[in-house]
């Protein structure tokens, strides 16, 4: 594969993981009480705008989420790593083609906002009405079950070691942190996946599809849970998890091609 194409991807990876750190960390310490705020991709572009020297962190997180979203339109489309046109292969090149154009909206929307020309929203934006708003929720619930799913079953079999050639790794420091943070971090993606399908679902049976959701929305539906803040809390510390995870795939990802 192109060195000026894993490049790109490790610096997409980067950016991933700093977003999902941010939330994670945020999100944990709001559970907690120790300020921070629940949060979305969306509310760490605004969190990061205004930081000390926030238009150049978002210049550079806007730059890294476009490589992200490039290296996953490459992946699903020109299939540099021979995936293949299997029903396993097509499933995860669609999966990556739907994570592309998240990612393409977020970089869009970090430009944006350094031009100060972005919506002050955050994860609950404008929403549908009617017949079509009902049907736009159950795909879109459809769709977070069936990833929640795949997070779930992508944790049990530890296929994401695969990236890793991991029986390669000899140092086993190195080992566990990527099997226990990839672990963790894959069920936490997963439950806010399945958390996220049940309000989109609830939501087009109800026809209350007036405001979208998002990730915010599915950490206060957790804290409102019996287990309330402690539940919230370990969800977003296995966002962390799966934030150290991804850093790790900046160093010592395996490109099949």
């Amino acid at each position: 594969m192109d060195s000026k194409l894993k490049k790109m991807a490790r610096v997409g990876y980067v950016a991933k993981a700093t977003v999902y750190g941010i939330t994670g960390i945020l999100t944990f310490m709001a559970a907690f009480n120790m300020g921070g705020q629940k949060s979305s991709k969306l509310q760490i572009i605004e969190f990061l705008e205004k930081q000390p020297f926030g238009n150049a962190l978002l210049v550079l997180i806007g730059l890294g989420l476009l490589c992200n979203a490039a290296w996953r339109f490459i992946q699903s489309l020109s299939d540099p790593e021979n995936i293949g046109d299997d029903k396993k292969g097509k499933g995860k090149r669609v999966a990556y083609f739907i994570s592309a154009v998240i990612y393409l909206g977020l970089s869009v929307y970090a430009f944006m906002t350094l031009i100060n020309a972005g919506s002050s929203s955050g994860s609950s934006g404008g929403g549908l009405t009617g017949t079509l708003g009902v049907v736009v929720f159950a795909v879109i619930g459809a769709g977070l079950a069936i990833a929640g799913i795949f997070q779930f079953k992508k944790a049990k079999t530890k296929e994401f070691l695969q990236d890793f050639g991991y029986d390669s790794i000899s140092d086993e420091k190195k080992r566990k942190t990527i099997k226990n943070t990839g672990y963790l971090g894959l069920i936490a993606r997963g439950i806010i996946f399945a958390v996220l399908a049940y309000i989109f679902i609830r939501g087009a049976l109800a026809s209350n599809t007036s405001n979208m959701k998002g990730t915010t929305d599915a950490f206060s539906f957790l804290q409102e849970s019996q287990y309330g803040s402690w539940l919230m809390g370990v969800v977003a510390a296995g966002f962390v998890c799966y934030s150290i995870y991804v850093f790790m795939l900046v160093r010592y990802r395996k490109f099949k091609a």
